[in-house]
């Protein structure tokens, strides 16, 4: 016979519940980027942050999008193969590879990027009035620093 568990509600529990939801909404979006241009999340999460901040490091990109190194390095490989990413070796530290896009790799975030866009305004929809609060709630969750 099973012990019972302990009395704790684990649908409200917020790690769980965020996890969750995180992985859901990822996954919804994915199945987009993958039908329409063959990537995968981890591609996307990669192409997006060297996008937003050109000659980022693979540990650079670990820590934004909060990806293991391996996953990181992966995608990264994949888009370079691709033909999206350039792998070049940082120059102040030689054991860092620097990452930065092609053109086809510009080509290719503009087009996600509405994509995304969409699913935002989709989510925000969904949210409703609650849009504003949820993020004050999640800012407080994540100080600036560690965002």
């Amino acid at each position: 016979m099973q012990t019972p568990a302990p009395d704790f509600d684990l649908e409200r529990y917020l790690p769980y519940r965020l996890t969750v939801i995180a992985g859901r909404l990822s996954a919804e979006i994915a199945r987009q980027y993958k039908a329409r241009f063959g990537i995968s999340l981890p591609e996307w999460r990669v192409l997006l942050n060297v996008g937003h901040a050109e000659n980022l490091s693979i540990r650079d990109i670990e820590k934004r999008a909060d990806l293991e190194k391996s996953k990181v390095s992966r995608a990264a490989s994949k888009l370079e193969a691709k033909g999206y990413l350039r792998k070049h070796v940082d120059t102040q530290d030689k054991r860092l590879l620097q990452l930065s896009l092609t053109e086809e790799g510009r080509q290719l975030l503009d087009a996600l990027i509405p994509i995304a866009a969409a699913f935002q305004a989709d989510l925000d929809a969904r949210l409703g009035g609650h849009r504003d609060a949820l993020h004050e709630a999640l800012d407080r969750l994540l100080p600036a620093e560690e965002a």
